[in-house]
């Protein structure tokens, strides 16, 4: 009855579609893996976006709350500041501030370049010269440990001209059952041809909790999907019989605000002398003429509902001041509304759930769960910052990196490991 249910909800779920997407898998052919690898263990990095640190429990995850048991689970993960989704994803697979690896907003203008990013543009997304930092994939492959991606921030992307050996590129057409499907697949290729790590994603939380709220029945629902869904994956992969570590995490978490009446662009702003990204919990000003930042900030300082800070005061735990500023992607002015406030720059209405706040609110805080062979049984942690995440990783797959390059620190999070 159980796997019933859980194929009928796949079913479900599956008909998000409303456009044609690449559904094609791509595979980047003439790698394998170096025969010192094959004994390696096997990672599965699991995302679920915006899953708030008490989703679990909140919307009723049992086989989370169960295995996180058996496993180990943190009170809570601290994303890196701003809680959004492109920034912090990308922060968990390079161990980098995202002011340092360079993804600093969703949306964001780079000084250098004179140029937007933006997370929808699909050809900026696949261009690996906007990202800093060595992903774990690109760690992977360069020391002939092969990857694979089904989905993450800038798995698409030609990193120092490196991509997982078997990814796709983002679309939310494919099934849930074909996703765990092509897992299974993975994992049952000849050693010399196996991927050792593994990314899985799932946006489905995010987009409920953003559309309904994060306290909103049809976000249990859609939790509890993931959760059978995450059952169903081990489930599948359980008669291979390899030694797989399963790491689940979140980028943030959810947030109620007052949609109702959201904070218009301050008209302290003259928009003829700044660049504005769009954005709802974060605005980053970016001056045309340095002249006229001292006048505006000052006005700005007087707008209610709202905070205003130049790169040399931002709180220190966002890591955001210009000293942080590695590729001159910050705006000279940024602005934070207090919450329940939000921004909305643009005539469409906004949801009623949101992210992107200050990283240390309790309700920006994200989830970490492991288990499997290499992790300790029964270990429940306290919080800790996302960006220690990628330390763990390559230290559990054997993989060499440059400890003065990334943010994280291994002591972190070594004591969850058996050994």
């Amino acid at each position: 009855m159980f796997c019933r249910t859980v194929f009928l909800l796949l079913a479900v779920f599956s008909l998000s579609a409303t456009h044609a997407q690449d559904t094609t898998q791509q595979i980047i052919h003439g790698r394998s893996n170096h025969p010192s690898q094959y004994n390696k263990p096997y990672v599965i990095l699991i995302s679920i976006d915006g899953y708030r640190a008490d989703f679990t429990e909140k919307h009723g995850a049992r086989f989370l709350q169960t295995v996180s048991q058996m496993g180990v689970r943190a009170e809570y993960m601290t994303p890196s500041f701003p809680s959004l989704t492109f920034p912090n994803h990308y922060t968990l697979v390079t161990g980098l501030y995202p002011s340092h690896h360079g993804l600093v907003d969703n949306s964001y203008y780079d000084t250098r370049r004179q140029q937007f990013y933006g997370m929808g543009d699909k050809q900026q997304v696949a261009d690996g010269s906007w990202y800093g930092g060595t992903p774990l994939w690109v760690l992977a492959e360069k020391q002939q440990l092969l990857s694979a991606s089904f989905y993450w921030v800038a798995s698409e992307a030609d990193i120092q001209n490196t991509r997982p050996t078997y990814y796709y590129n983002y679309n939310e057409q494919i099934g849930m059952a074909d996703r765990i499907n092509t897992v299974k697949n993975w994992l049952g290729l000849p050693e010399e041809k196996r991927p050792h790590l593994i990314t899985f994603y799932f946006p489905q939380v995010d987009h409920d909790a953003h559309m309904y709220g994060p306290d909103d029945s049809r976000v249990t629902t859609t939790v509890q999907f993931i959760d059978s869904s995450i059952n169903a994956l081990q489930q599948t992969l359980q008669p291979l019989g390899l030694p797989i570590n399963y790491i689940v995490v979140s980028d943030h978490g959810m947030t109620a605000v007052n949609n109702n009446t959201p904070l218009p662009l301050p008209k302290a702003i003259d928009t003829s002398n700044f660049l504005i990204p769009r954005g709802d919990a974060l605005l980053h000003l970016y001056a045309k003429d340095t002249t006229t930042l001292a006048a505006t900030y000052e006005a700005l300082k007087k707008e209610p509902g709202m905070n205003v800070y130049r790169l040399n005061e931002t709180p220190a735990h966002w890591h955001y001041r210009a000293a942080d500023d590695w590729h001159e992607r910050l705006g000279n002015l940024i602005l934070e509304p207090r919450l329940p406030n939000i921004f909305n720059i643009t005539n469409r209405k906004t949801s009623p759930g949101k992210h992107g706040f200050d990283n240390h609110h309790p309700d920006m805080r994200a989830s970490f769960m492991a288990w499997g062979p290499a992790f300790k049984t029964g270990l429940r942690i306290n919080g800790f910052e996302n960006i220690h995440v990628y330390p763990l990783i390559a230290n559990l797959l054997g993989l060499k990196y440059e400890e003065k390059e990334i943010d994280g620190r291994a002591e972190v999070l070594k004591g969850i490991l058996k050994q």
